[in-house]
């Protein structure tokens, strides 16, 4: 009888293991939606092309348009965070949070912010601004190229 009831017990433990009550899937997307979630280890990614769709962005892809970063702020693009601190200063950042993982969802009033647990961190450095997280978004040099921002 106590063997059914603990096999009960780890079986409603591992159900509240698969999802939140916010309706986020483990990268933080809305709804369930997995389609961020980071390709399986050792594969190649999704594209059509069979090319490697992780970070490495050295051939100067364009990360973003320099006209869709407003002063002050950035966007999420692809997997980074790309922000403009300051007028014509741009930054790239890793949009996972460097805490458990999860796909930071928005940049506003200079800082950017992590759905998952609430950590922000600043636009200028990629540096925690508010916990939990404690170790800075990992930065990835830019530079601008005619209208686009790429790697550097």
């Amino acid at each position: 009888m106590l063997v059914g009831a603990g096999a009960l017990g780890a079986g409603c433990l591992l159900a509240a293991c698969g999802t939140d009550s916010t309706g986020t899937g483990s990268n933080g997307a809305n709804g369930g939606d997995f389609s961020n979630d980071p390709a399986p280890a050792g594969s190649k990614g999704a594209d059509a092309g069979g090319t490697s769709t992780s970070g490495g962005d050295s051939g100067g892809s364009a990360l973003a348009l320099v006209a869709d970063i407003p002063e002050g702020g950035g966007v999420i693009k692809g997997d980074y965070v790309i922000t403009q601190p300051a007028s014509g200063t741009f930054k790239a950042f890793s949009k996972v949070c460097t805490h458990a993982g999860c796909d930071v969802s928005k940049v506003d009033a200079g800082v950017i912010t992590c759905p998952c647990h609430g950590s922000t961190f600043s636009i200028e450095d990629g540096s925690p601004t508010g916990g939990p997280a404690t170790k800075a978004l990992p930065e990835t040099k830019v530079k601008v190229d005619g209208d686009n921002i790429v790697a550097a």
